[in-house]
């Protein structure tokens, strides 16, 4: 490698001051330059278009805002649908096929043939009570058959010696009378012991004719389930108005719905009715309402609408929990998406299109709603376009 000389390291020395003013230069060109360039693509720049405009109460989205990609605009509708009602209601035992057994003496509950649950059938003996008004009763009717007995025989002496003309006519009208109130005593004696027991032995019987008897048998009036039994054998009865036990014909039982009171104009007989319980999950019932309560409780305020159902496969419980739907026609209204009502201070509001891309602030009040929608009863006309997703960023 060449040494330089000393002529060239003198010339070296002379240009290196100007090459690095030459660096220099070129340089603050360059940033001159850019500077130049930027403000030049500053000024050729174009403003960002607005989203929407306010113009008095109205809000205007400009054809190119990018807003309006965001906004989706639909017509409501006045369309009358169905409405289902759900109601709470409970299995009932049918209150015509249903018998509580009272009973027609005080006294002691001897002996009790009969469980809770236990199906029985007409005829059969539920129960046997000793009783000392039976043996009253029996006795009196014994008394009053004697003395009938007694009025007859008079009645027919004074009969045959009337005949014969030894006697007053007034003595036969004497015997008559006598044998029409022996006659009436008897009657009444009789019938009171008919309501007590149909038994007839208990008069005439050798035995009843030493010692009237005492023991009095209830047996079943109809056919049915023991669903209540409010005593136990040995038991003393001093309230005849007290149920000893109750039969229900449960072949068939009635769904009782409570509807509330301000409900009762849209329900009526004849209308369908399907009933779910929680019993059955996966089983609904289908039948009509046969009556409705004219009266209301008044402690709830609901009446009962019943719906008969045939059970005699014994499915359905007393006092089951039940649901009943009853479907009704509904009146016009007009529903909204959830998605449309924004909140504007302390009212609820839509954004309803005046125009093509014209917007303005409605306030709306609210019905009944579910999980999607919401029935607006004032502040919205029939086909009236409103903006159903996107309204929030216009809420400002």
């Amino acid at each position: 490698m060449n040494t330089p000389t000393l002529h060239q390291k003198k010339m070296l020395h002379k240009i290196a001051p100007l090459v690095g003013v030459a660096i220099l230069i070129t340089m603050i060109w360059l940033i001159f330059s850019h500077h130049e360039t930027a403000a030049a693509e500053h000024k050729n720049a174009q403003p960002d278009a607005p989203m929407f405009t306010h113009q008095g109460n109205e809000i205007i989205v400009p054809a190119d805002s990018p807003l309006k990609s965001h906004l989706v605009v639909a017509a409501i509708s006045d369309a009358s649908t169905a409405n289902v009602l759900s109601l709470p209601a409970v299995v009932e035992a049918d209150p015509s096929s249903t018998v509580n057994i009272l009973p027609p003496l005080t006294g002691r509950l001897v002996s009790l043939s009969v469980k809770l649950g236990d199906v029985v059938t007409k005829g059969q003996v539920l129960a046997t009570i000793n009783s000392p008004d039976l043996a009253q009763a029996v006795s009196d009717t014994r008394k009053a058959q004697d003395a009938l007995d007694l009025a007859n025989k008079a009645l027919i002496r004074a009969r045959g010696v009337n005949g014969v003309g030894a006697n007053a006519t007034k003595d036969l009208e004497a015997a008559e009378s006598a044998h029409t109130q022996t006659q009436a005593e008897f009657d009444r004696a009789q019938s009171r012991l008919n309501t007590l027991t149909m038994n007839e032995t208990l008069i005439g019987s050798e035995k009843s004719r030493k010692k009237p008897s005492a023991t009095l048998t209830i047996t079943a009036p109809t056919s049915g389930t023991i669903t209540t039994l409010n005593i136990g054998a040995g038991a003393y009865i001093n309230d005849m108005t007290a149920s000893l036990m109750t039969i229900s014909n449960l072949d068939h039982v009635w769904v009782s719905a409570n509807i509330p009171e301000e409900l009762i104009a849209n329900i009526h007989q004849g209308v369908t009715v399907d009933v779910t319980l929680p019993a059955y999950p996966d089983i609904t019932l289908h039948g009509k309402i046969n009556s409705i309560s004219p009266v209301l409780d008044a402690d709830t305020r609901r009446s009962k609408a019943r719906i008969e159902f045939d059970n005699t496969d014994q499915k359905l419980k007393p006092n089951m929990f039940a649901t009943a739907h009853i479907s009704v026609a509904a009146k016009k209204q007009l529903n909204v998406p959830q998605s449309a009502l924004l909140m504007n201070n302390d009212n609820t509001t839509v954004f309803v299109e005046v125009r093509p891309n014209v917007f303005v602030r409605r306030v709306v009040e609210l019905g009944t709603e579910n999980e999607t929608s919401v029935n607006i009863t004032a502040g919205l006309n029939a086909n009236d376009r409103i903006v159903v997703q996107g309204g929030v960023l216009l809420n400002d």
